[in-house]
């Protein structure tokens, strides 16, 4: 999104915003109070999300950025509330806001980088964590991060607003009445053009480019900069959430190992020439990312995954969600369905929507309306509303820092296969044997 589309839309949000009564999520008038790290676009969403409901009040907000952060405060003026606390100027003036005792939650929207230690300050200073992905860079990140959960007794969700996607949940309540059988293969990935979002016209001017780092606006900044040091799949949960809730993991089942594959680099280097000429200094850069890293992924109960991240090269966006057992398939590509035995025609594919609709998961039977204006087809009302629930009952959330330490694992796990020649290399178990014993309450009520 260039500046002035993103000017645009954040004005449009914010005379849009309604205040959602807070006798639709809970009886009484409870009000949870949330600070937010990193109020760019994406933390501007969230912050969006926590402003429409009446049982929130926002106390902080920190951001480096002073344009990101200025639109955050002109969000909250017109949503109408209180102003929070603005912490500034000073890449660690977030451990300046961790002191203000009455924060319950904290949301983490910042560069990848600065999730792990801003998770951990969070949880030692006894608050909620929803971070979003990824968990860490380096598996030490993640082991940290676990281990500093449970020292602190805390609580740690990764926002991963896939999992509510709402074809996804029919299809998880489908999986449930086991109208696919045993689950043998599941397929899924992040597919989804980024060379606008990594390259920018630069001095937010608007309008696309070929500048990333120092120069450019909003992820450009930052995340190009993993594409020029890093092979391997870099953004794995969009599709990994999704089916490690429908196959169990780390709730009676746990990816055992994995191996990654890695095209050649060209996607990047091709856009720079085409919007800034053979000439531009950022023709010369080396992008260590493949175009297409493939990773495929062994589960303890005999099950198989394969994930691609396919962002470098102009396609249309699917997360190329698959899924298949004993009976049959759903694929979303197609929008399809084949079900031995339910499906109408005898090895043919069927429109899959009659089906999801008649399995429409409770949840979104229940907020659909809810979700209206919430960002990403209603999915982001989803994270926000467990998260807060979560918190206003004194709960553990519904994805844990188990969940979020395995599904972001497998980017530093597929580095290490594609390094060392697309060995297979095993995956730490970060509920060190729990796994066999926890159960999986995933979205199985229809509160949150």
């Amino acid at each position: 999104m260039n500046r002035r589309t993103f000017v645009k839309n954040t004005a449009m949000a914010a005379g849009a915003i309604h205040i959602l009564p807070s006798g639709t999520f809970a009886k009484d008038n409870q009000k949870v109070k949330l600070a937010f790290i990193g109020v760019g676009l994406r933390g501007q969403n969230h912050l969006d999300n926590a402003l429409r409901r009446s049982d929130v009040d926002v106390v902080a907000i920190c951001d480096v950025d002073d344009f990101m952060l200025q639109h955050a405060i002109d969000l909250i003026k017109k949503s109408g509330k209180p102003m929070p606390k603005v912490f500034k100027g000073d890449p660690y003036a977030w451990k300046k806001l961790l002191e203000l005792k009455e924060i319950e939650g904290v949301i983490i929207a910042t560069p990848w980088e600065w999730h792990a230690p801003m998770a951990i300050g969070s949880l030692e200073a006894g608050k909620y964590v929803g971070t979003e992905v990824m968990l860490g860079i380096t598996l030490e990140d993640h082991w940290n991060v676990v281990k500093a959960c449970e020292k602190n007794n805390g609580n740690l969700m990764m926002l991963e607003n896939v999992c509510y996607r709402r074809d996804v949940m029919a299809v998880m309540n489908m999986v449930r009445q086991n109208m696919f059988g045993e689950l043998l293969h599941l397929q899924a990935g992040y597919q989804h053009d980024l060379r606008g979002v990594k390259f920018n016209a630069g001095n937010n001017s608007g309008g696309t480019g070929a500048e990333f780092g120092d120069k450019a606006f909003s992820e450009a900044k930052w995340r190009t900069n993993h594409s020029v040091h890093r092979n391997g799949d870099l953004y794995p949960t969009h599709g990994i959430g999704p089916v490690a809730q429908m196959l169990d993991i780390n709730h009676g089942n746990r990816f055992v190992s994995l191996s990654s594959f890695s095209t050649k680099s060209r996607g990047l280097h091709n856009y720079i020439v085409e919007k800034g000429g053979p000439n531009h200094p950022n023709a010369k850069v080396e992008f260590k990312l493949g175009d297409i890293v493939t990773t495929h992924i062994k589960c303890v109960n005999g099950e198989t995954i394969l994930l691609q991240h396919d962002t470098n090269n102009p396609r249309p966006y699917s997360l190329g969600f698959r899924v298949q057992g004993t009976k049959g398939l759903w694929m979303d590509v197609n929008k399809s369905l084949y079900i031995e035995g339910t499906t109408k025609t005898d090895d043919a594919w069927e429109l899959a929507q009659p089906y999801l609709d008649k399995y429409d998961h409770p949840l979104w039977k229940k907020y659909g309306k809810d979700t209206e204006g919430a960002g990403h087809g209603g999915m982001d009302f989803f994270v926000m509303h467990a998260f807060v629930e979560s918190i206003k009952r004194k709960v553990a959330t519904p994805m844990d820092v188990y969940d979020a330490a395995a599904w972001s694992a497998i980017t530093p796990l597929s580095e290490m296969s594609v390094e060392t020649g697309n060995q297979t290399v095993d995956f730490p178990d970060f509920t060190s044997g729990q796994w066999m014993y926890r159960k999986n309450n995933f979205a199985l009520n229809d509160e949150f």
